[in-house]
């Protein structure tokens, strides 16, 4: 018998699964693909059709460790840094692939900042 976690950990990945069927990033509007840990956040804006990131932004870099704050207030940061990262590369509209992760808190909080930063999704 599978304990919880794993249980919880197979859940998200069949949820992956089935919202990354229907969102592909291409080079004009991106995927902005969220994933969430017990302790960090990263984002990344993905071009599916070449394969390669765009912009992403963690909390694991140096100038978001040091901050301190919640975890949605972190979250926030970390959504309106992609968006600038991604606004200078010249993306204006993106895909938002919440991985799997239900659209609340940490992941809500990302996606509500880089809508504020100007990005459309």
């Amino acid at each position: 018998m599978a304990n919880s976690a794993t249980k919880r950990h197979s859940s998200r990945l069949r949820r992956q699964r089935r919202v990354r069927k229907k969102i592909h990033g291409t080079a004009d509007r991106p995927r902005l693909a969220v994933f969430r840990s017990n302790k960090h956040l990263s984002a990344q804006l993905i071009d599916d059709d070449a394969g390669r990131t765009i912009a992403s932004a963690s909390s694991l870099e140096a100038e978001f460790r040091k901050m301190s704050g919640s975890t949605v207030e972190a979250a926030a940061r970390i959504g309106k840094a992609v968006a600038q990262r991604g606004k200078q590369a010249g993306v204006k509209k993106v895909v938002y692939d919440r991985g799997g992760f239900l659209y609340h808190g940490r992941i809500a909080a990302a996606a509500q900042a880089a809508r504020e930063e100007g990005l459309e999704f």
